[in-house]
C-alpha cells in the first residue's frame, strides 16, 4: 500500500492535477477580495476554498503514508506542511490573522513547478555571497550618510539633517527615486554637490547592486550545474543496472548453451 502511495502521489498526472488545483484556489483566494462577489457567490467561493484545501490535506497525508518519516527529510516537504497546516488552523479570536494567511497556499506553487523550485534553490544557494554584498553595501552607505550629514546638514536638513535622514534619504538616491530633486536642492547652495551624487551613484548603484545580480545569476549556474550532475548520475545509474541485467542474461544464455553442448556430447547422445 505504501508503494501505490508513493507511486500515485508521484505520478506526473497527479502533479499537474495538483499544480491545476493551487491555481484554481489562487483565483478563488483573489476573487474573495471583492465585495460585490462575495456578497453574490461568497458561500460557493468559501465552499471551494474548503475543497481545495481538503484535497492538500488528502494529498499530503497520502504523501506521509507513502514516504514514512523520510517525508521530512525533504525540505519542500516540511514547507508544504507549513503552508498548509496555516490553513487548517481555526482562524477565530487571537488567530483571525490567520485567516489572511490562507494565501500562503498559492506558494505550493513554487514547490510544485520543479522550473520555480530550480530558482528559489538558487536563490537560496546565493545567501551567502548576497550577504557580504548586503554587508558591503551597508558599509557604503553608512560611508556616505556620515559624510553627506556633514556635508549638507546645514544646507538640506530635511534630507540630510541627521544620520538616520541621510541613511533614508542615501537608500532612496540608491534606487533611483527624486535623486535629482535632491541633488539640485542640495547643489542651489553647494554647486560641486554633484560630484558626490555621481560617485555615490556610481558605486552603489552600478557596481555594488549589480554584484547581487551576479551573485544570484552564479548561484542558479550552479544550481543547474548540479541538477544536471545528479540528472547524469542517474542515468549512470540507471545504464549500469541495464547493463548488469543484459550481463546476467548473456551468462545464462552462455550456461545454458553450454549444458546443451555437454549434453549433446555425452555418450549416450553418441551411441544413440
Amino acid at each position: 500500500m505504501r508503494a501505490k502511495a508513493r507511486e500515485l502521489v508521484e505520478r506526473r498526472s497527479f502533479q499537474r492535477f495538483v499544480i491545476v488545483l493551487i491555481v484554481c484556489n489562487a483565483v478563488t483566494l483573489g476573487l474573495e477580495t471583492s465585495p460585490r462577489l462575495m456578497d453574490s457567490y461568497g458561500g460557493l467561493l468559501h465552499a471551494l476554498d474548503r475543497l481545495a484545501l481538503a484535497v492538500f490535506v488528502a494529498e499530503l497525508a497520502l504523501r506521509f503514508y507513502g514516504h514514512g518519516w523520510r517525508f521530512f527529510r525533504d525540505p519542500w516537504n516540511v514547507f508544504d506542511l507549513l503552508v498548509v497546516g496555516i490553513a487548517v488552523v481555526p482562524a477565530t479570536g487571537p488567530l483571525s490573522v490567520l485567516r489572511t494567511l490562507r494565501v500562503l497556499r498559492v506558494l505550493r506553487l513554487v514547490s510544485a513547478v520543479p522550473s520555480m523550485r530550480r530558482v528559489v534553490s538558487g536563490l537560496l544557494a546565493a545567501v551567502p555571497g548576497m550577504a557580504s554584498v548586503a554587508s558591503l553595501l551597508a558599509l557604503v552607505i553608512f560611508v556616505a550618510g556620515v559624510m553627506a550629514t556633514k556635508l549638507f546638514g546645514a544646507i538640506a536638513p530635511v534630507y540630510f539633517g541627521d544620520l538616520g535622514t541621510s541613511l533614508f534619504t542615501l537608500f532612496q538616491i540608491m534606487t533611483g527615486e527624486a535623486w535629482p530633486d535632491v541633488a539640485r536642492d542640495v547643489m542651489a547652495q553647494a554647486p560641486l554637490a554633484w560630484i558626490f551624487f555621481v560617485l555615490y551613484i556610481l558605486v552603489s548603484s552600478f557596481a555594488v547592486l549589480n554584484l547581487f545580480i551576479a551573485v544570484v545569476v552564479s548561484g542558479m549556474e550552479d544550481q543547474v550545474t548540479a541538477d544536471l550532475a545528479e540528472a547524469e548520475e542517474r542515468n549512470a545509474q540507471a545504464q549500469a543496472r541495464s547493463d548488469a541485467l543484459l550481463l546476467e542474461e548473456v551468462r545464462a544464455l552462455r550456461a545454458e548453451v553450454a549444458e546443451l553442448r555437454a549434453a549433446s556430447s555425452s555418450p549416450e547422445a553418441t551411441s544413440s
